[in-house]
């Protein structure tokens, strides 16, 4: 991109568009302001982007020219030039002189230049712009001008906060990661560049705020760029490609540190410990593969990984090399443990092949298997006790007391919860304990039956016990009294219910049997209630019992009592 730090003048500013003979003063101090700006842009020095331009200036027409005021006499400083030593006049000659320069020597060395420095465009290309009224008026107007200079130092103020966007991504070695963008732009600051050459402030405004906005949010995707350099950097060393790593890192370090300056010197190194990762790279492949090539001497491997893991402590590959070269180091020393234990429990020593394993497994090698063998030990030491509980627990299952065979079950498994057998039992004995419980629960309310949902599960209960291969005499006896109930609970008997005709009665869970002197209703057995309604008498309630040897002749049902009467009791 050019530089734009010199674009802040306008060659405007040196030429005097006042009208001609309007308000001039004899004397000639406006004359001088041109060759003062023209020396200032040939030493390129920095304007001043808040002063406004001085050509909007109206001339003071009502300033009287103090021609008539009478000189002074000379002889006055004659004492005055009498005292001023030689160097003094030495200087007024020096400054004499470069006035002289830049009032007749330096407007025709800028005459074909205008900022920054560079070639005025053709007459015919700066005037094109210009409307048919600019052209055909002798001089621009006061009130344009001021616009123009206006629309001048807007343009200056963008680009210069365009200046500093762009100086700040450069620092950011934008063109390594986003080269399109960062083009795109400064190709909208040349065309602001074009514009302001030919005084077009506003198209220049314009055109440098677009270039503004584009650096702006070039610079705003700092952190995701960072995070896709960062994976880069960490792809890179996965590859074992040091160059790529070390130049991913190295950008990211860059872009690292600027968002650590935003963020008030936060920032977890990432970047740094990548770069630092990425520079010793190459060391580290070299002592992986010289431990690849000690295979089989995991001391050796040990030694040489401990190394790797001390040059890159964040690399994987040599913290997991190393864990693996520790295991097969330590895995000798397990395999020779083990096997003193078995030989232990071969010679029947139970007690000194658990202390053997209980070292296997402190190695840290294989502990599932050490500590299934110290589980297989102590099975055996307690085997007799376990043999005990069992024979008892099978002399309760051919007793049919399953309850408490699923007791002494249970005292095994609390002492060796890894016996498939002990397991199973157990399992069959909890269900045979449930299955009876609900026989006898089921046999004790057989009045329930009448209820849909209990009959239904009852009836579930018989054909599982049904469905046991092989049934003890017990469950047989049980099985076969409630088929009974079952068949009988479903056989309807004819109720007789007796009233007054003027009684509502209501058979709860049946029917409404509305007002009768005397019906028949066939339920079947169960718990039945008839409840008795009438406007000005006390409710009644009759509940009784069909079936098992409790079925009533008959079921009398009317509101007798007057509400009155009861009340005047």
């Amino acid at each position: 991109m050019p530089d734009h730090n010199d674009r802040f003048d306008d060659p405007s500013e040196s030429v005097d568009n006042t009208p001609a003979g309007v308000g001039q003063s004899p004397t000639a101090p406006e004359q001088q302001d041109a060759p003062q700006l023209s020396k200032e842009r040939l030493l390129n020095k920095e304007p001043q982007l808040d002063k406004e331009p001085q050509l909007n200036k109206e001339p003071q027409l009502d300033k009287e020219p103090q021609l008539n005021k009478e000189p002074q006499p000379l002889d006055q400083f004659s004492d005055q030039k009498q005292s001023q030593p030689p160097w003094v006049w030495a200087g007024m000659g020096v400054l004499v002189l470069l006035a002289l320069f830049v009032i007749f020597v330096l407007p025709g060395i800028v005459e074909d230049y205008e900022l920054p420095l560079e070639r005025r465009v053709e007459e015919s290309l700066a005037v094109a712009p210009m409307t048919t009224a600019q052209r055909t008026e002798p001089g621009v107007s006061p009130f344009l001008e001021a616009q123009r200079a206006r629309e001048r130092k807007e343009a200056q103020d963008v680009l210069a906060e365009l200046l500093t966007v762009q100086s700040e991504l450069d620092a950011l070695q934008v063109t390594q990661w986003a080269q399109t963008d960062y083009d795109a732009a400064l190709a909208l600051a040349l065309q602001g560049d074009e514009s302001y050459r030919v005084q077009e402030f506003g198209s220049a405004r314009e055109a440098y705020q677009q270039a503004l906005a584009q650096l702006t949010e070039t610079k705003t995707s700092v952190p995701t760029v960072l995070e896709q350099t960062l994976i880069s950097g960490e792809q890179a060393l996965i590859a074992r490609d040091a160059d790529e790593a070390i130049a991913a890192f190295e950008l990211a370090v860059v872009l690292e540190e600027s968002l650590v300056d935003l963020a008030a010197g936060v920032s977890d190194n990432e970047a740094q410990i990548g770069l630092t990762r990425a520079l010793a790279l190459e060391e580290l492949i070299a002592l992986l593969d010289s431990a690849e090539r000690a295979a089989g001497n995991p001391a050796q491997q040990v030694s040489i990984l401990e190394q790797a893991v001390e040059l890159d402590p964040y690399s994987i590959e040599a913290q997991q090399a190393l864990a693996q070269a520790r295991a097969d180091r330590q895995q000798e020393r397990f395999a020779a443990m083990m096997s003193e234990g078995y030989a232990q429990l071969q010679a029947g020593n139970p007690e000194e092949a658990i202390a053997r394993f209980e070292a296997a497994a402190k190695l840290g090698v294989s502990e599932n298997e050490a500590r299934a063998a110290i589980v297989q030990t102590e099975t055996e030491i307690t085997n007799a006790k376990i043999a005990k509980l069992q024979q008892r627990a099978q002399t309760a299952e051919a007793n049919e007391a399953w309850q408490e065979a699923v007791v002494d079950y249970q005292a095994i498994v609390a002492i060796d919860a890894t016996l498939p057998t002990i397991n199973r039992a157990l399992d069959y004995a909890e269900k045979r304990a449930r299955l009876d419980a609900l026989l006898i629960a089921a046999l004790d309310s057989p009045e329930r039956f009448a209820e849909q949902a209990v009959f239904d599960e009852t009836r579930d209960i018989y054909f599982t016990g049904r469905a046991i291969e092989t049934p003890g005499p017990r469950l047989i006896s049980q099985l076969d009294e409630l088929q009974v109930l079952l068949e009988n609970s479903q056989v309807p008997v004819s109720i007789r219910f007796i009233s007054d005709g003027l009684t509502e009665v209501t058979l709860l869970r049946v029917s409404d049997l509305g007002t009768f002197e005397q019906t028949r209703v066939d339920l079947k057995p169960g718990t039945y209630a008839a409840v008795g309604r009438r406007a000005g008498y006390r409710e009644v309630r009759e509940e009784f019992t069909v079936g098992f040897g409790l079925t009533p002749a008959v079921v009398i049902v009317r509101c007798s009592e007057a509400i009155s009467s009861a009340l005047g009791r």
